[in-house]
């Protein structure tokens, strides 16, 4: 059973409220060619986002991948530079190079979004024998999408963590579909967490990743079982995207009717309600909420958009450790 402060579930609902937004406007300015490069979307997917980060320190260390939005806004990114980067201005939080799947911010322990399907996996092994080596209590998470579990550095990655009884955990969200490749077509099992099992760690499961509690208390027994020097564990959370896989995908390989479904499932929704089925928050507070958001997107637009392009010269910058 979950036990949070107000103060807490009024995080977590502004946080994922942050992802939503934050996206939803994304998707408009991609049409107006306002966004460099290829975007992805977490829209439908802020619960497991949002659920999973919470546990997560400033001192734990995560890497993502190409739809890594709602991750780093879980995880506090400030939204006017991360606006500017996916504009590709100098004062993006990547310096205007990386746009929407290098993202990054290391003080907070977001080692960075990867465009690399499956190429996070064995930068957190790397990462957690790091923290295995200097003795701390910090964890690494290496969040990923369905897809990327069935490319071999999933199973490298989680062998060798396993082998060395490293702190990680590998967190996948299981929105269905790999591009346009649906998981049935793919994967001869019907729940990702059982691979946990070949690996001789334990796997956690979360039927209704659109429950951000659920997702929550599922993440917190991973995280307990990880920070307290047990080995790795994989975490698999089951949620859907509402868009394309990217601002190239129409989508077509899907009905209306499985995403109207998915849709009434909306993890916005669902906490809403619970928040003030519960007598926890109002809904003059969440309106609140909505519109403080609404208006730090706007915020963030207008800083990228006054925000200058980068130099030229900073291309060949931040590529040696030196």
């Amino acid at each position: 059973m979950v036990t949070l402060s107000k103060e807490e579930h009024l995080e977590m609902f502004l946080k994922m409220e942050r992802i939503r937004e934050f996206d939803l406007r994304i998707n408009k300015l991609v049409r107006r060619g306002f966004v460099q490069g290829m975007t992805h979307f977490s829209v439908g997917e802020e619960a497991a986002n949002v659920g999973a980060v919470q546990h997560l320190t400033y001192d734990d260390i995560f890497f993502s991948n190409h739809r890594g939005h709602g991750q780093s806004i879980a995880q506090d990114m400030d939204l006017k530079a991360m606006m500017a980067e996916l504009a590709g201005k100098a004062t993006g939080v990547s310096k205007g190079r990386g746009g929407s799947m290098h993202v990054a911010d290391f003080a907070k322990g977001n080692y960075g979004t990867n465009g690399i399907v499956g190429g996070g996996y064995a930068m957190a092994v790397g990462a957690a024998l790091t923290q295995q080596y200097k003795g701390t209590k910090n964890i690494v998470v290496a969040f990923s999408g369905d897809g990327a579990t069935n490319e071999g550095s999933f199973h490298e990655s989680v062998n060798m963590a396993a082998t060395w009884k490293l702190p990680v955990i590998f967190f996948i969200i299981n929105n269905r579909y790999g591009i346009s490749m649906s998981i049935e077509n793919a994967t001869n099992t019907p729940h990702l967490y059982t691979r946990a099992e070949a690996y001789g760690i334990p796997g956690f499961y979360c039927e209704d990743g659109n429950d951000v509690l659920a997702v929550y208390e599922t993440m917190g027994k991973a995280v307990e079982h990880v920070r307290g020097g047990n080995g790795p564990a994989i975490v698999e959370v089951e949620s859907y995207r509402w868009f394309g896989h990217s601002t190239a995908d129409a989508g077509v390989y899907r009905t209306k009717e499985e995403v109207d479904e998915w849709k009434k499932k909306d993890p916005m929704i669902k906490y809403r309600q619970y928040l003030t089925a519960e007598g926890i928050a109002t809904d003059e507070e969440l309106d609140a909420i909505q519109a403080q958001v609404k208006q730090e997107v706007d915020d963030a637009y207008e800083f990228a958009q006054n925000s200058p392009d980068p130099d030229l010269s900073v291309a060949f910058e931040d590529i040696w450790v030196d």
